[in-house]
């Protein structure tokens, strides 16, 4: 018997405990954090809940990002005044990087080009909230600050917390062109679960936070003389993350769609380590060669000085899907409506070498 409650108490020293995650657990400005990309069609998200042992170790990454957290000291000019150190408290971002929640996949119509598309984000000790975003339309830097300010996180965050809130952006490219982006977020957030989780990058405490996020966006302008409102797509999303202490950024998050009450995978990415998968990826920032929007359901656009030789998407069985040569224009698109959903790798060949990077196709 004594042996018994040895062993017990012995296993109970070794077993993982809840965890409380603080502002201090997330990047700042000036972080980088290394992000790898994996499918995960059959991966169980649904299974939550007190002291649980996930295991996403059989993860195999397809594509690696640096996520990077740019500091306030280089925002862009005219932001500054929006979200840099003289902006109104509420509106001081702490960091800014690329945007992903903007809907201008559906924006391929409008006769404008748009590019450096970044969202800006004030980081407290009681919460993390989305202050707005910036872009280049037609060459033009334009802010725009969210009238209706997203918090996305409360601090501390513990199992069992719950978090409502709304965001609103009204994004009018007036003067450059007669059209009104409105974008409206319900977002809803719960900490459903605690226990340990393991992925290729390690083994780790962590809380499971469930977002849920029901977007309603339009866009207003004038067709034929006739002033227009078209209501743009964007199906109900949810990220499924895994926090931990120290790390910056999520050691796992799931995000998916549903359509027609059906749920589907749309991206998976994890914490992880430097593991080459990523060859080339300063050739981005060299050859200033970016691509656009991601994830995609119709066009990919892209922007370069030139350097551009070839492109091929490649699925993730390594058929070639795609093939473009000569590629030396200043922009252009890629139709990639024809392709089934989801994940692709883009190769593309440089005068400099050869960039590798992923996007989904929705």
């Amino acid at each position: 018997m004594k042996k018994l409650l040895l062993i017990a108490l012995l296993q109970s020293s070794f077993s993982f405990s809840q965890i409380t995650v603080n502002s201090t657990d997330f990047a700042a400005g000036g972080d980088t954090v290394r992000i790898s990309i994996a499918s995960g069609n059959t991966l169980d998200y649904s299974t939550t809940g007190s002291n649980q042992n996930w295991d996403f170790s059989t993860l195999v990454p397809t594509s690696q990002v640096l996520d990077t957290f740019h500091s306030t000291s280089t925002i862009p000019l005219f932001a500054q005044v929006v979200f840099g150190n003289f902006a109104p408290a509420k509106y001081h971002a702490s960091y800014f990087r690329e945007a992903t929640t903007l809907p201008l996949s559906q924006l391929t119509f409008l006769p404008v080009t748009i590019n450096n598309i970044f969202q800006y984000t004030r980081l407290t000790a009681d919460s993390m909230t989305s202050v707005g975003y910036s872009m280049v339309i037609n060459n033009n830097e334009i802010p725009y600050k969210s009238d209706t300010i997203e918090k996305n996180y409360e601090f501390p965050i513990q199992y069992g917390n719950t978090t409502f809130s709304r965001g609103y952006t009204k994004i009018d490219m007036n003067p450059v062109y007669n059209a009104i982006l409105k974008q409206h977020r319900v977002h809803s957030s719960s900490v459903d679960g605690w226990g340990s989780i393991t992925t290729p990058y390690g083994t780790f405490n962590a809380l499971r936070i469930k977002h849920e996020i029901n977007e309603i966006d339009s866009i207003s302008l004038t067709v034929a003389s006739f002033p227009t409102t078209l209501p743009l797509q964007n199906p109900l999303r949810r990220e499924y993350e895994w926090w931990t202490n120290g790390e910056k950024e999520p050691i796992l998050k799931i995000t998916t769609s549903e359509v027609q009450g059906i749920e589907n995978v749309t991206n998976v990415q994890y914490r992880d380590i430097y593991r080459g998968l990523d060859a080339g990826l300063n050739d981005l920032a060299t050859n200033k060669i970016a691509f656009f929007p991601n994830p995609v359901s119709e066009e990919l656009n892209f922007t370069n000085d030139g350097s551009i030789q070839k492109i091929n998407i490649i699925d993730l069985q390594g058929n070639k899907v795609i093939e473009y040569d000569n590629f030396k224009v200043q922009s252009n698109k890629i139709n990639v409506s024809s392709l089934h959903k989801g994940f692709y790798l883009l190769q593309i060949e440089t005068s400099k070498g050869r960039i590798v990077q992923s996007f989904e196709k929705f």
